[in-house]
């Protein structure tokens, strides 16, 4: 026999962990069939005893051990049958059952016939352990042994075969009752643990699932909001300049492919990973800080002037990823709101202003633009609050993207990093003193 057929028949071969998941399985059917129709099992058991019991009787087994022999066969048959039929309520109503069949064993101590059927009290005590509070066990007990005591008394001799077995019993079948239930409870506990485990699980998923398409919707929105802002003004541009300087309408045809595959490579990395198997997917670095000169350049080349100003000492160690990233896409999402809504009497102009202190770093952008139409006069954001929102016309009044995702971006780029976001008319002389936005980004996590 080669590897192969030994494989194969080792495959065939139910080993323990099949065999016992084709019992478990067997089981958890059993257990849903008794969970729809409980009277079927209860009603089986009963009449399965009653027959046991009637056995007994109609064989004079019952003699074998009884005290007194001569005990009437009707009565035996009666008492027979009156502890075995009440087995079926012994899970709806053990307590009632065993109080019912008490009686019966007072009957059966006293006349000395000790037929076996009284044994069957140690089933309602199981169930009396296995579903009821645990002072149920002592109303059991004494149901169990206050008619036998009472038959000690009038069988003085009888001693051990009427207390010493029952007592055997009902503490085997109160143990066994207690274990079950005890087990039952844990596995209960277990699964509700693992449903409530389960719901977490999918409640973080789609957490994560939010957040990771606020993240998408953002970084879309900068790619493709700054680059088609900067596509549409060197077009308005070269339309300008087609009819007097051919050439700087060249120039701008140009720039506007540069921008266009660059906007391109962006939104294909973006989306590759999305798509592909994060092995195969192009993961190049987010833009920091370096790329801003790059940036700048590009809005200079639609029309807008920039000037971009480094104020302090960069710090030894240079702010995080995330917080580089952060401040380029301001950068990015101010100048582009300038070049979509800055006006174009006069050409507006801007000016970056990085200024770098012992604990954070500041960023300015303003520009002179004198758009017009409804806004937002002062928004703040210091990552939880805004206020200041209202509608303005006119000069200092202007729309910066506070209708779509453009503030919005901003707002949540500063809040993940305990940053301040302020956006709002330039100070200075009216009418027209243009636009600012402000952020102030601590350059590291707040241990709190």
């Amino acid at each position: 026999m080669t590897n192969d057929d030994r494989s194969r028949a080792r495959d065939t071969v139910p080993g323990p962990t099949q065999l016992t998941g084709h019992i478990q399985r067997l089981l958890q059917h059993v257990r849903a069939f008794d969970r729809r129709r409980p009277m079927v099992w209860n009603g089986l058991l009963a009449m399965s005893w009653v027959q046991f019991a009637v056995l007994d009787v109609t064989s004079g087994g019952w003699r074998t051990v009884a005290i007194d022999p001569n005990v009437s066969g009707t009565l035996v048959l009666a008492m027979s049958i009156a502890f075995s039929a009440p087995l079926l309520w012994r899970r709806s109503h053990p307590l009632a059952v065993l109080a019912f069949m008490a009686p019966v064993s007072l009957v059966n101590a006293w006349s000395g016939a000790v037929i076996q059927a009284a044994h069957l009290q140690e089933i309602v005590v199981f169930n009396i352990a296995l579903r009821l509070p645990a002072r149920a066990l002592t109303w059991a007990g004494g149901l169990v042994l206050a008619p036998l005591l009472a038959g000690t008394v009038h069988h003085p001799r009888s001693w051990d075969p009427l207390i010493v077995p029952h007592v055997w019993a009902f503490t085997l079948a109160a143990l066994l009752g207690i274990v079950v239930r005890t087990r039952k409870e844990y596995t209960e506990a277990l699964v509700d643990r693992a449903h409530r485990l389960e719901l977490e699980r999918d409640q973080q998923a789609r957490l994560a699932a939010a957040a990771e398409r606020t993240r998408i919707a953002r970084e879309m929105h900068d790619i493709i909001g700054h680059n088609l802002s900067v596509i549409t003004g060197l077009a308005d541009g070269g339309a300008y300049a087609a009819a007097k300087s051919p050439e700087r309408a060249a120039q701008a045809l140009e720039a506007i492919g540069t921008t266009s595959r660059q906007a391109l490579t962006e939104l294909r990395r973006l989306l590759g990973v999305l798509r592909d198997h994060p092995a195969e997917a192009d993961r190049a670095p987010q833009p920091t800080l370096d790329d801003m000169d790059g940036l700048i350049e590009g809005v200079r080349t639609a029309g807008l002037p920039v000037r971009l100003h480094v104020r302090g000492t960069p710090p030894p160690v240079p702010p995080t990823a995330g917080r580089q990233l952060t401040v380029y896409r301001v950068v990015q999402e101010a100048l582009t709101n300038t070049l979509k809504h800055g006006g174009t009497a006069p050409p507006p102009t801007a000016e970056v202003t990085l200024t770098y202190g012992a604990a954070e770093l500041e960023v300015l952008i303003t520009d002179t633009g004198r758009g017009t139409g409804p806004g937002t006069a002062t928004s703040t954001d210091a990552g939880t609050t805004s206020t200041g929102t209202g509608t303005a016309t006119g000069p200092t009044g202007r729309d910066r993207g506070n209708g779509g995702q453009g503030i919005a971006g901003m707002r949540e780029r500063a809040s993940l990093y305990d940053g301040t976001l302020e956006t709002g008319p330039r100070p200075g002389p009216s009418p027209a003193p243009g636009w600012q936005v402000r952020l102030r980004l601590p350059l590291e996590d707040n241990p709190s």
